[in-house]
């Protein structure tokens, strides 16, 4: 599985080793994002009725040219609203 589906029915996840996991980006330009959505099915949605592998806390950082790492925000997925999420990031 992916991290970037076009798709978000049940089954289509990215699968975490582990309760933590982390996931790197390279772009091939430096941009500055404004925002960042995560998607998750809703319980109702999920085959089983488990969505006990939702993701929930969060961090976004980013890194400049020069390997500069910058927190760009800690966030929390909630299972109990929308399915898509979209969170600020601290720019």
């Amino acid at each position: 599985a992916f991290c970037f589906q076009s798709s978000i029915s049940p089954g289509y996840c990215w699968p975490f080793q582990a309760s933590r996991s982390q996931v790197d980006i390279w772009l091939p330009a430096q941009v500055r994002p404004s925002a960042i959505t995560v998607q998750h099915p809703l319980q109702k949605s999920s085959a089983l009725g488990d969505i006990s592998s939702a993701p929930r806390d969060f961090t976004i950082s980013g890194v400049d040219v020069e390997g500069e790492e910058t927190l760009l925000g800690r966030f929390r997925f909630d299972v109990e609203k929308e399915p898509t999420q979209t969170f600020p990031l601290q720019v």
